[in-house]
């Protein structure tokens, strides 16, 4: 239950900041498969600053959607920072929106490896700027821990850049 209330808190902020300073987010998920942008349109006033999302689970999806180069995905594997990145730009370029946030990961159960395990999760931020990616290894806390971990994880992110370019602003 606190993860919810944090991520409505983090979600309110952004849609704020977001509306205030009349920009514009899009949202790019593979394993919170569209629970980001259900986060940010739960918030009233939502549609003044979320564009829209997309939801690129199938490698072959993030490739047609938002124009990840198939080749990231085959040398680094769709759970990557290259990925997370692509994700993040494409979508951003694709939508035409001022940010965009993008998520790639094992939630498990299955899926995971040694050298990318259960709980690997990538979270992209991109701006006009740059785009931050930030790995989180969150261990096998199951599928549904996981995922909204990665929810907050994103939403915080976005805060984070948010009120990092809005203090370079004033």
């Amino acid at each position: 239950m606190a993860t919810a209330s944090l991520q409505t808190s983090s979600a309110e902020q952004i849609i704020s900041l977001l509306t205030e300073a009349g920009k514009t987010i899009v949202t790019a998920e593979s394993c919170t498969g569209g629970m980001i942008g259900a986060a940010l349109t739960d918030i009233p006033g939502s549609s003044a600053a979320y564009f829209g999302g997309y939801i690129t689970y199938a490698n072959a999806a993030k490739s047609r959607m938002i124009q990840v180069p198939a080749r990231l995905i085959h040398d680094y594997g769709a759970v990557s920072n290259q990925v997370a990145r692509a994700m993040a730009d494409g979508a951003r370029n694709t939508a035409h929106a001022d940010y965009a946030v993008a998520v790639t990961g094992i939630a498990g159960p299955a899926g995971g490896s040694e050298k990318k395990p259960v709980g690997l999760v990538y979270v992209a931020v991109s701006s006009e700027l740059a785009t931050l990616v930030i790995e989180h290894r969150f261990g096998d806390l199951g599928r549904a821990e996981i995922r909204q971990l990665s929810v907050a994880a994103a939403l915080d992110v976005v805060l984070q850049v948010l009120t990092s370019t809005d203090d370079d602003d004033r």
